[in-house]
């Protein structure tokens, strides 16, 4: 069987790069980079993407050795049929490492037709260090990476306002164009670069909110072999997700006419107000992912479609997002039940295998973006914690102890975050922290949930009677008694 490339395909290499794409992780691929190949097929959109890795560890080079080229396979349901859609995926060009191929990175700016920057640096990605210094290469953040090629194009093209960007952020958290812009400034400032160019990104760039929707579950380990057979090649980059998909974006009427996604089928929606939209997404999917992984982890699941297949686990989960976090939202109530419930379904389509620990990524973060202004508004309206939400921030708590019955938990977060968790368990371990003092360490730490958690009337209480109750009785009996 050959491997898929383009000199073992008939797809050439030949597409102007219009997009920097800073990573190149499984959802990037499978929304934006499908997304840029139909408009390619149905529209004169005729551009390429430049995938930059923006972060230090591994190399894209299975992404390099495939020449950019990946299969995309769509589950869903159709009619009341299962489906699978497989396609190949083409608008990739060129692949760059920030971290070995600074100059490459550059040199990016000097291209007068790119116009569009897309990123997915997880909730965690967008964000200032003042340690970061114009004289890295690179320096460590993403942002950071960025303001420095804005600067080159800048410089390059001599302050030419045709030639900045439109730039259109993926991650998770709220007006994420905002932030990304006030970043920016803020290394543009930090460095001292000059007022010409910080005029310029104000007037000349559009940093536009947007909010993503579509499960992307990744490598579909148990069906790769038999779907390479029936492909005809070796295909290490496949990655499976849901058919369904949504891109919601906040931006001038500009962006709209320079993306003619209004030319196809896709689900791509351009608004004046993003709020609404994100808001109803991030309380109900997310929350719902964020609050399902440590419990269903915990429980000894490892799929979405496993945990909802759980009594408890699913019940859990239903509950959470009928009782307490559409109480949270201001939108008529068959609205938030019809979302409900399509969230629901989409998580049972047993076609995806999502597992659990690859949505753990960050599960702090996500945490506090996700569920904890639920929890605040629940508790402001109703006056009292929202039962199920506390408990899923128990199971988070358990679960970064990194370990179940003897099992090893491959966490992925901030190091330091993993380190203080890590010491605060081993200190209850030798009997150093009670329980209580363990969940009043964690709730209180300012840098992880971004406030004092401990303020929270109740809360200490609540997370530790689940606890006990966790590693006492077992996650299916610490359910059936909330």
């Amino acid at each position: 069987m050959h491997p898929l490339n383009r000199k073992t395909t008939t797809e050439e290499k030949n597409l102007p790069i219009k997009m920097i794409q800073f990573g190149g992780g499984n959802f990037l691929r499978a929304f934006v980079d499908w997304m840029v190949d139909i408009l390619n097929k149905e529209t004169d959109f005729n551009g390429g993407i430049a995938i930059v890795k923006p972060t230090e560890g591994g190399d894209y080079s299975e992404l390099k050795a495939q020449d950019g080229l990946f299969t995309v396979i769509l589950d869903g349901i159709r009619n009341g049929k299962l489906v699978a859609e497989k396609s190949v995926v083409t608008s990739i060009q060129q692949v760059v490492n920030s971290y070995t191929e600074w100059e490459t990175y550059l040199d990016l700016a000097k291209n007068p037709d790119i116009r569009f920057i897309v990123s997915n640096t997880t909730e965690a990605g967008i964000k200032f260090n003042k340690k970061d210094k114009f004289e890295d290469e690179p320096p460590t953040e993403f942002p950071a990476k960025l303001t420095i090629w804005l600067h080159k194009r800048f410089r390059y093209f001599e302050g030419d306002t045709s030639k900045g960007c439109i730039l259109l952020p993926c991650e998770l958290i709220e007006n994420n164009g905002d932030a990304l812009k006030k970043c920016v400034l803020a290394y543009a400032d930090s460095w001292q670069l000059d007022n010409e160019f910080m005029e310029w990104i104000e007037s000349a760039n559009h940093f536009c909110s947007t909010l993503v929707d579509r499960i992307v579950s990744g490598y579909p380990k148990d069906r790769a072999e038999k779907t390479q057979e029936e492909l005809g090649y070796e295909d290490k980059l496949l990655v499976a997700g849901e058919y369904y998909h949504s891109w919601v974006i906040q931006g001038p009427d500009t962006v709209q006419k320079e993306l003619p996604f209004s030319k196809t089928d896709l689900n791509v929606e351009f608004v004046d107000d993003l709020g609404p939209y994100r808001e109803m997404k991030v309380r109900i999917l997310n929350g719902a992912h964020t609050s399902m992984v440590p419990v269903g982890y915990l429980a000894g699941i490892r799929l979405v479609s496993e945990a909802m297949d759980d009594k408890e686990v699913s019940g859990f989960v239903e509950s959470l997002l009928l009782e307490e976090a559409a109480k949270t939202l201001d939108f008529p109530i068959e609205v938030k039940r019809k979302f409900i419930a399509d969230v629901l379904d989409r998580f049972r389509n047993p076609l995806l295998k999502h597992q659990l620990i690859s949505i753990s990524l960050n599960s702090t973060s996500k945490f506090t973006a996700r569920l904890l202004p639920t929890l605040k508004d629940y508790f402001a309206k109703e006056g009292k914690l929202p039962k199920r939400i506390v408990f899923g921030l128990s199971a988070l708590i358990r679960l970064y102890k990194g370990e179940i019955d003897g099992e090893s938990i491959p966490l992925r977060d901030d190091q330091d975050v993993l380190t203080f968790f890590a010491i605060q368990w081993n200190k209850f371990d030798s009997n150093e922290l009670s329980l209580k003092e363990l969940s009043q360490s964690i709730l209180s730490n300012t840098s992880i949930w971004e406030e004092d958690l401990t303020t929270l009337h109740g809360l200490v209480e609540s997370v530790s009677r689940n606890l006990v109750a966790i590693d006492k009785n077992g996650i299916h009996s610490a359910l059936a008694n909330l």
